[in-house]
């Protein structure tokens, strides 16, 4: 084991190249039209196998984080990276039967609660105490290069081996990338603090999962975390439709979307940086803000500079969502079942990311516009941002904010 904390970062960002969103997620636009044109299916049917794979990585997250936490991260994360690896390999065999590869989505999916942030989060928040919101940030913009690097990846392999070798080569390269970051890197959480107290402890710092339930931190973090997914999420989905019914270009309309992705990278390491500099809840504010703002803008500007500046706002609220989630869990609801909690929002950060696009499209079909659920969301973030704040001081707080608070006791 390398003894430099930072490699464990490196160990996030290899394996988050390669995570659920970017292999499974992500690629699943460039895949759809040619699995649809060989066996005439309509897009509705082959979306429908994305619908029911999310679903099941949401509903599975909790599960692995529970056995996460008490069977230690590489016996859990190598058996789930290897054979959501080989699952997704194995779509390259899927016949002309919707039924069959809509299962086989459904097993990706499940296999996928392996290949999630909560793996690569808690040894990381384990690993570091006064810088641990950069570190994660870091290692969550590893979530945006995948985003970025494997959809084109994807669509060469199409264009060489088609779509079913194309499931192939995700399948190895999932393998090649995350199996020795987990293997060699990424820390199991009683090592990390061993590293970092010198001591392993018996029982890692915080509440059970059980116990984090009844606490009013982890509802104060439901509801905000979900109004930012569902909103944020939702907007950008359809942005592109709801910019060219305004006007815009289809070419400055997906421009801005792309603009989009790149600050889902700066809200990530934007919001690492910032967590180690101020209190975690006026960060998350920030965060609920932007896409407020960007969520505004759009409703009312025809404007393309403007509409590009929304989006761009959006983008930075959904690059913001996993490290805080991270954040907030170990200095409000500790260490020990951080998995199992991660796993909680986690599942319900997922069905967020579904209803949004989901309540967008009926709005449109409804009313013939996406402002009247747009101004549900901005609704929906103004509670987010007065919740996040009755959050109250850390409970888990690190040491260097432990030294202030007693050097503030000491000069009262």
């Amino acid at each position: 084991m390398l003894k430099n904390p930072w490699w464990v970062v490196v160990g996030a960002v290899l394996g988050l190249l390669v995570g659920n969103g970017a292999i499974m997620h992500f690629t699943f636009g460039v895949l759809l039209k040619p699995i649809g044109e060989e066996f005439g299916w309509s897009r509705g049917t082959v979306s429908m196998a994305m619908v029911i794979g999310l679903v099941c990585t949401g509903l599975m997250t909790p599960l692995v984080g529970i056995l996460v936490d008490r069977y230690g991260i590489r016996r859990v994360a190598l058996p789930f990276i290897t054979l959501f690896a080989l699952i997704v390999a194995a779509a390259s065999l899927t016949p002309a039967v919707p039924a069959v590869f809509i299962a086989i989505y459904g097993l990706m999916g499940l296999a996928a609660a392996g290949q999630t942030p909560l793996i690569y989060s808690k040894s990381i928040v384990a690993t570091f105490d006064d810088r641990r919101g950069l570190a994660l940030g870091i290692a969550m913009a590893g979530v945006g290069l995948g985003v970025a690097l494997v959809p084109q990846f994807t669509q060469a392999l199409i264009g060489v081996v088609g779509w079913r070798g194309a499931y192939v080569g995700l399948g190895i390269i999932t393998v090649l990338f995350a199996v020795p970051a987990v293997a060699f890197l990424v820390r199991e959480p009683d090592r990390a603090l061993a590293a970092v107290t010198g001591e392993a402890p018996k029982v890692l710092p915080g509440l059970t999962g059980r116990e984090a339930l009844k606490t009013k931190y982890f509802w104060l973090l439901v509801v905000p975390f979900f109004a930012l997914a569902m909103a944020a999420n939702g907007t950008i989905t359809h942005v592109v439709p709801l910019l060219t019914d305004r006007g815009v270009s289809p070419q400055m309309a997906t421009t801005a979307l792309s603009m989009a992705g790149l600050s889902l990278i700066a809200g990530r390491l934007l919001a690492g940086w910032l967590l180690d500099r101020m209190f975690a809840p006026y960060v998350a504010v920030v965060f609920i803000v932007t896409p407020l703002i960007g969520i505004m803008l759009l409703m009312s500007t025809h404007d393309t500079t403007m509409a590009t500046v929304a989006t761009i706002l959006m983008g930075l609220g959904i690059g913001a969502e996993v490290d805080l989630i991270a954040f907030f869990i170990s200095r409000y609801l500790g260490l020990r079942s951080f998995g199992e909690i991660y796993g909680y929002l986690f599942a319900i950060f997922m069905l967020a990311n579904g209803i949004g696009p989901f309540v967008m499209g009926v709005s449109f079909d409804k009313a013939g516009s996406y402002v009247p659920v747009l101004w549900v969301f901005a609704g929906g973030l103004v509670l987010a941002a007065a919740l996040i704040l009755m959050m109250g001081p850390y409970v888990y707080p690190s040491k260097q904010d432990l030294a202030r608070r007693k050097l503030a006791v000491q000069e009262a």
